[in-house]
This record gives structure tokens, sequence and C-alpha cells, in this order.
């Protein structure tokens, strides 16, 4: 109840209890996601000041001991980093895109820009081989950088100012449809045994 990212909460919270957090490659997950722009918002912004309310409750872990320490010093000041803080630089790029295109030289900009895109795509692209994900759903990046993007900035510039004025964010619940179900060749779930309990 600390939190509106209870997800991060937790898993900050089992590192810090010294535990391993491993990365399931078989399991499956069928959810609804948003489907307008204004649910977009609510859960991204949700979503955004949830994880700053799990960084701050677990900002004690920066001065103790052990693995609540070694996740303090490594792990929180890396979420910090990628979560809250570089986001808040990435309008950067499309103030330097702007300018260039205004008033520097246009072609190095335009090159400069696809440079940016070609790495982002090498990246999702490893990604997605990783899963074992068709590559197709890519051909939207470029789409994405023009405005989804800039959704997020607006979306973690407004969780900065929430956090800062002291506000309280109420749980934005996602609006469901039952539009979802699994395929039907989804795969049969496996039931495995974790210390003397069943879990899927």
């Amino acid at each position: 109840d600390d939190t509106l990212a209870e997800d991060t909460d937790i898993t900050m919270a089992i590192h810090r209890d010294g535990w391993r957090v491993v990365y399931a490659e078989k399991a499956r997950a069928w959810t609804e996601a948003p489907e307008s722009v204004q649910q977009l918002w609510s859960q991204r912004y949700r979503w955004s000041y949830g994880t700053m309310q799990a960084i701050w409750k677990h900002r004690r872990a920066i001065v103790e001991r052990g693995p609540s320490g070694r996740f303090g010093r490594v792990g929180l000041p890396l979420v910090s980093l990628f979560m809250v803080l570089a986001p808040l630089l990435a309008p950067l790029i499309d103030m330097f895109l702007v300018y260039g295109l205004l008033f520097g030289p246009t072609q190095k900009t335009i090159l400069a820009w696809f440079g940016v895109l070609a790495v982002q795509v090498v990246c999702a692209s490893y990604a997605f081989v990783l899963d074992r994900e068709r590559l197709t759903p890519l051909i939207s990046l470029p789409l994405q950088q023009i405005l989804y993007r800039q959704l997020m900035y607006v979306v973690l510039l407004q969780s900065w100012i929430t956090a800062l004025t002291g506000g309280r964010l109420r749980w934005q619940k996602l609006r469901r449809k039952g539009g979802v179900s699994a395929p039907p060749n989804a795969p049969v779930q496996e039931q495995r045994v974790m210390d003397g309990r069943p879990v899927a």
C-alpha cells in the first residue's frame, strides 16, 4: 500500500532481503493495454510516480550492509538514473533536432537523428531476438520518436511536480473491456515446486 508501483516496490524489497530476481523466459501473461491516449497517460503517470515512491521508500538501502546495501549502492542509483533522471534529458535530442533543422547544418542534423534511431533499432532488435519475437512491431519505432516519447516527457515532468509539491496520486485503474483472451495454441501451464510450495 506504500506505492503505486507495487511490482517495483516488491522487487526492490526482494533484492534487499537477499533473494535473486530471475527472468522466466517461458512465462506467458495476457493482459489488457490502454486503448486511448488518456488511459495510456494515466497508466504511465501512475508507473512513473510509483517508481519515484519506491525509490524514496527504499532509500535507506544506500547506507545499509549486506544484500540491501549492495542493492542500495548499485541497483538504486541505476533505477534512479535510467527511470527518473535520464528521461528528463531526452528532450534535448528533439531540441537539438529542431535547432539543427532551422539554423544548423540540416543534412548533418538529419543524419545524426537517423543515427540515434539506428542505435535504438539495433538495441530493440536484439531484445526481440532474445525473446524470440517477430521484428515487425519495430516498424512503428520512428513514429514512437515523434509521439510516444513526447508523451513520456510530459508524464515524467508531471510526476516530478507531483512528487516535489507533496501531492498524492490516486490509483488510476485501467478500464477493463474484456477484449483479451489467451490464444487457442497457448502453452499448457506447468506447475513447479519452490520451497515446498507449488507455484505456477
